[in-house]
């Protein structure tokens, strides 16, 4: 072993070393979206390789028990369930205001889209947003049916694994009113669980 070939030997140690010391944060695992519904749990498997901020966004808004009695204001027959306004759709909190239920988010930043290559299918986990691409910040929408139409235009960063037919069985509103629901359904408690 040359001098030159000791030294770099030595640092990779050492950096590994220092690596193995360090405290690790990531947890392994896929992160799943547990919804829990008045009718049982409806399982996400979030996609961080396709849309890692709209997941890490999901994932924070979440563990801050922020999604927890946030109602379903807009569900379509035949195409999506939306929900996710922390702000004005949060039941039982002091904002709520089922009349301005989609018009609200976080505290938190917008975030960028992340238009990726999967296709809304039925169970797609969507992220929903204002005519600006980038306006994504805490509302999110599941596909009922094929939705492909939807393809690059809005980020995909999910898919249900399980509880689909909750999903179906979510209190729909009228085509003429775009879909508002008059008594929505809510999200008892959000998680997330790494499987």
């Amino acid at each position: 072993m040359t001098a030159v070939t000791r030294r770099l030997f030595g640092a990779l140690v050492i950096g590994a070393v220092a690596l193995s010391s360090a405290p690790s944060f990531a947890q392994s695992g896929t992160p799943h979206l547990i919804l829990t519904l008045e009718s049982g749990p409806v399982d996400i498997e979030l996609l961080p390789a396709l849309a890692p901020k709209h997941v890490e966004r999901v994932i924070a808004l979440t563990e801050a028990g922020n999604y927890d009695g946030v109602v379903f204001h807009r569900v379509i027959d035949g195409f999506m369930a939306q929900t996710g306004d922390v702000q004005y759709g949060k039941s039982g909190a002091e904002g709520f205001d089922l009349n301005r239920a989609g018009m609200g988010g976080s505290d938190l930043p917008d975030v960028e889209a992340e238009f990726n290559s999967e296709t809304f299918a039925r169970g797609v986990l969507g992220a929903a947003r204002s005519q600006d691409p980038n306006s994504f910040n805490s509302q999110f929408f599941i596909t009922t049916a094929d939705a492909s139409f939807l393809d690059g235009q809005y980020t995909v960063f999910g898919k249900v694994i399980s509880g689909m037919d909750l999903v179906d069985g979510l209190e729909k509103g009228p085509q003429e009113q775009n879909g508002a629901v008059a008594n929505p359904d809510k999200i008892v408690k959000a998680t997330i669980e790494y499987k």
